[in-house]
């Protein structure tokens, strides 16, 4: 029988998280960066709270998962 560590399996999944968000940003990223002429910053800055607020739920949503499949659910696996 397989055991799996709830605890590791959270913390692989933040990482998974992370590396997803911050993939997310970085076409926002650049434009607020570089002030690319022609974008609109505003515009920008949503997206931004958008992705934010997106993983900030997932977050919520691994921390209080009590099995491997809650955890795959809130990654959207």
């Amino acid at each position: 029988m397989i055991t799996v560590n709830i605890d590791k399996a959270k913390a692989i999944a933040h990482d998974r998280r992370r590396v997803a968000r911050a993939e997310e940003f970085k076409p926002l990223d650049e434009i607020i960066g570089k002030h690319i002429p022609g974008w609109d910053m505003t515009a920008a800055e949503a997206g931004r709270h958008l992705i934010r607020k997106k993983y900030a739920d997932m977050q919520l949503q691994i921390e209080n998962a009590s099995t491997i499949d809650e955890i795959k659910t809130a990654l959207g696996d």
